[in-house]
């Protein structure tokens, strides 16, 4: 079988009733297990001049998961605006693939730094901003769940009242700020410390975050290793940063393999049974996301 993009044509935002500058996001989808490379990724520029624009590139956007990578020019920033409202009604999960992050939720004042090979992950109604902490750009793996297909990104942001007030620090901590750090109230930072590790494929899965909606984490494999084939209870997305990977995935009596270098990604569909080996003679790592149910 051949994989082919399908980009939806009912615009979400649209019927209801987004209107000015918003232009809902291009949603690639696929029937079979899909190698997207960056430069196949759907390209897609977000924002206005007010909430910042973003370069997106868009490696998948199907009726359970949606996967891109946004990058920020060195200093840059996205907010929002009347027309772009960073409110939705989904779980999210940023992996800093390049340079470092200052991510900060408006509503409450908190503020996470997020460095190369760090995350951040927030659940629904969550308002975000995003700036380009340094000298060097920034590029970021988004995972979001439910997808836009749902209507829970620009269709969903509308209806939620706009934030007028904007505000970087929370001074409820000032002057009573000891040794004991407050537990985060939206943003949680993770770092390698924060993963939890499992050996259920045979090879280190690491769960960077697990709700209902969404499962994303790390997969590492040694040279020479393979992971046990399996399945999901959803579609997932599996983007390589370090090595070579090479993915086997079974649907409807078919064989696909797929060999798998940095910035490209896989998208196994819910239920494709598939497995991960790593043939190269050095390590290969990369971060996936599972929407709904990482469980077969």
């Amino acid at each position: 079988m051949t994989p082919t993009p399908k980009g939806d044509s009912a615009d979400a935002a649209k019927t209801a009733g987004v209107t000015g500058t918003y232009r809902a996001s291009p949603r690639p989808t696929f029937d079979v297990p899909t190698l997207i490379s960056r430069e196949s990724a759907t390209r897609h520029v977000w924002g206005d001049p007010e909430a910042g624009e973003v370069a997106d590139w868009i490696y998948v956007s199907s009726g359970l998961i949606h996967a891109l990578v946004f990058q920020l020019e060195p200093h840059g920033f996205f907010r929002h605006s009347p027309d772009h409202r960073t409110v939705f009604a989904a779980d999210e999960l940023l992996y800093v693939l390049e340079g470092v992050m200052a991510i900060a939720n408006p509503e409450t004042g908190e503020v996470c730094r997020v460095e190369t090979g760090e995350s951040v992950f927030f659940r629904r109604d969550t308002w975000h901003h995003a700036f380009a902490h340094g000298e060097g750009p920034l590029r970021v793996l988004e995972l979001f769940a439910p997808p836009p297909s749902t209507g829970s990104s620009g269709a969903y942001a509308q209806t939620r009242p706009y934030l007028q007030e904007t505000r970087y620090a929370d001074d409820d901590l000032l002057g009573r700020l000891a040794v004991i750090r407050p537990e985060p109230k939206t943003l949680h930072r993770l770092g390698r410390d924060d993963i939890v590790w499992r050996r259920d494929l045979g090879v280190l899965v690491g769960l960077c975050a697990s709700t209902e909606q969404l499962t994303a984490g790390l997969l590492e494999l040694d040279a020479g290793q393979a992971a046990a084939a399996h399945c999901h209870g959803g579609d997932e997305i599996v983007y390589v940063t370090e090595g070579e990977l090479t993915v086997r995935a079974w649907q409807a009596g078919e064989v696909s393999v797929f060999e798998l270098g940095p910035e490209q990604a896989c998208y196994l569909p819910v239920g494709c049974r598939h497995e991960y080996r790593n043939f190269a003679g050095t390590a290969a790592r990369a971060v996936f996301g599972v929407a709904p149910s990482y469980l077969g």
